[in-house]
Formats: structure tokens, C-alpha cells, sequence
């Protein structure tokens, strides 16, 4: 019997996840901290855990035999972040959580280790494209935790007999998202001018039924073990593409206005000025705007040419469900 343990089953990738594997045969065990209201309506066995960090006690989630497991759970970038110390918080949750659940799960004879990492442990921007080869500088506090939880992964399953699959998705979208994309397809709902009329960047994205196809072959193909994978849907575009993809779903007029970079870049840092004095986070800022104006595309075909998969929907499939799951 195909055996599975999910953390993170009621996150927005997780509530992908979990009936899609379950509709492919696997018996599924949905470790989640307190909050059963997002699971989806399937017979499936859930472990509550509490929070998760270096301390967490996996015994229970981890019995009846599983033999994978697939770690979605993270904490991941907080708009308003009231931590004393946000890095020591990421640190915590992203970087010792994992390392204490892949010592549980060695110790539990799991077979084979999914680790849902991020391509912000690479970077968060870069103008070269990026590939399994490129090195790793991560350049914010969560891309620093998830890198160093996939070298304990690694480091601590060497010696093991549990394999590992590290998989670094892109900017994930998708029915439900939450964050950037939820906020511009909003904008754009709105009718308001995004001043992103100049701007000539290359972002990659990952629509998250593409991510979960991925996933779970992951799970079962011998080629995946002890591999490191970049995930995308293999079509690159930019912050005004994008934004006439998105109003031509939505049937609203695209309104660009051709603002130089460097005046948005100027209002982000002005952004930043204002949170240093407020202590609140505002919606532009420098971050934001680097993710809006910069560039971070990935050479995905690693994935492809190794486990014979291709993204089953285009960029195009993939807004159009979400976006329609946004207006319905």
C-alpha cells in the first residue's frame, strides 16, 4: 500500500495536494498544527502536531508504516511580521523543524524524502537564468532557512538508507494563492494604472497544478532520488505580459503607465522610510518593488529530460483557473 505523510495538508499547496494523491491511490496521512477547516472532503487520516520546530513530535503522524513523506510546511514571508526577531523565527520553524522532522522520519524507516523547498534559496532576483547548477545566494532571511534545511536534509540522510528529492518551485500561483498574484490580479480588477508601462524584466512562475503533477512523480520515480529539481511551467514572462494576460481573462482593460524603474524604485525606498518610522509594513517598498521590476527565471528542463515530465497546463490554463476561482 502506497503510504504518505503531507505536512503543511492545509496551506494553499496542500489542499492541491492532498486530493490529487489521494485520487491516485495513496493512503494519505495529513500532519497539520491546528486547523482542520481547509482540509479537503476526503478519507484521509490527520495528525494534529501543533507548531512546528526542532521540539515538534512527529511518533504519531509518522506511524502505520509511512513510507513518504513530503514536507510542505514552512513559514513563509509574513506582510506583517510582529516576530521580536523574524531570521531567528524562519531559522526556528523553516531550517530546525526540518531537520527534526527528517530525523524522525529516518528513525521511522521512511523510505523516501519530498522537500518542498523554494527557488528564494538560490535567489529572490537575478538578470542570468537560473539552473541546478547555479550557486546559491540567498538573499532574504526565508531563502537563507530554506537553503539550510535542505543541507541538513541531505547531510543528515547520507548515511541513512532514506533517499531524498529536493524540489525548488518558482513563484507558485494558482485557485486560492495567496500573496503577489492575489494582489495584482485585484489591482487589475480594479481598473487602476500599474505603473509598469517600462518595464522589461523575465519572471518564472509555476501554476500549482503543475507543481503537484511534479510532486508526485517525484514520489515514485527511482531518477528522483537524490536529485535537485527547479520547477516552472517552462514559459517565462514579464510584469506588463503579465498583466495584459491577466485583464484579457478577466475582460477588463489593461492600463500601463510608462513609469521609469527608477522613480518606483525612489517611491520603494520612500516606502522604506516610512516602516522604519511607522514599524508597519506598507505596500510598496523596496522588496516589493525589486519583485515587480526585477527579473528571476529559471531553466526548468532538468525535471523534464530526467523523469520524462512536461508541465501538464500552460501559463495560459493556469490563469485562467485562477483567476476564474478569484471572480466566481
Amino acid at each position: 500500500m502506497k503510504t504518505v505523510l503531507i505536512t503543511g495538508a492545509t496551506g494553499f499547496i496542500g489542499t492541491h495536494l492532498v486530493p490529487a494523491l489521494h485520487q491516485q491511490g495513496w493512503q494519505i496521512t495529513a500532519a497539520v498544527r491546528n486547523n482542520y477547516s481547509r482540509l479537503p472532503s476526503t478519507p484521509i487520516k490527520t495528525v494534529q502536531v501543533g507548531e512546528i520546530d526542532g521540539k515538534t513530535n512527529w511518533t504519531e503522524a509518522l506511524a502505520g508504516g509511512v513510507e513518504k513523506v513530503i514536507h510542505l510546511a514552512a513559514r513563509a514571508h509574513i506582510i506583517e511580521d510582529n516576530a521580536p526577531s523574524p531570521e531567528a523565527e524562519f531559522l526556528r520553524v523553516n531550517t530546525e523543524g526540518t531537520a527534526n522532522l527528517v530525523k524522525q522520519s529516518i528513525k521511522a524507516g521512511v523510505k523516501h524524502f519530498v522537500f518542498v523547498s523554494s527557488i528564494g534559496a538560490m535567489a529572490t532576483s537575478s538578470d542570468r537564468i537560473l539552473n541546478e547548477k547555479s550557486p546559491c545566494q540567498p538573499d532574504t532571511p526565508y531563502g537563507w532557512s530554506k537553503l539550510k534545511a535542505e543541507l541538513e536534509l541531505t547531510n543528515l540522510a547520507r548515511d541513512s538508507n532514506m533517499t531524498w528529492t529536493i524540489i525548488r518551485p518558482t513563484l507558485v500561483y494558482g485557485p486560492g494563492n495567496p500573496g503577489n498574484m492575489e494582489r495584482l490580479v485585484k489591482l487589475v480588477k480594479s481598473g487602476l494604472p500599474l505603473p509598469f508601462g517600462n518595464t522589461n524584466n523575465r519572471r518564472s512562475l509555476v501554476f500549482v497544478g503543475n507543481l503537484v503533477d511534479a510532486i508526485a512523480i517525484c514520489l515514485i520515480h527511482p531518477q528522483a532520488r537524490k536529485q535537485i529539481f527547479l520547477v516552472s511551467d517552462g514559459q517565462d514572462i514579464s510584469t506588463p505580459n503579465l498583466v495584459r494576460q491577466i485583464a484579457r481573462q478577466m475582460h477588463r482593460p489593461c492600463r500601463l503607465l510608462p513609469v521609469s524603474p527608477s522613480l518606483l524604485k525612489f517611491l520603494g525606498k520612500l516606502g522604506d522610510a516610512v516602516q522604519e518610522i511607522t514599524h508597519k509594513k506598507i505596500p510598496l517598498n523596496t522588496p516589493t518593488v525589486n519583485r515587480l521590476l526585477g527579473s528571476l527565471f529559471v531553466e526548468s528542463s532538468y525535471i523534464q529530460t530526467t523523469l520524462n515530465w512536461h508541465p501538464p497546463f500552460t501559463i495560459d490554463r493556469g490563469l485562467q483557473e485562477t483567476i476564474g476561482s478569484q471572480t466566481s
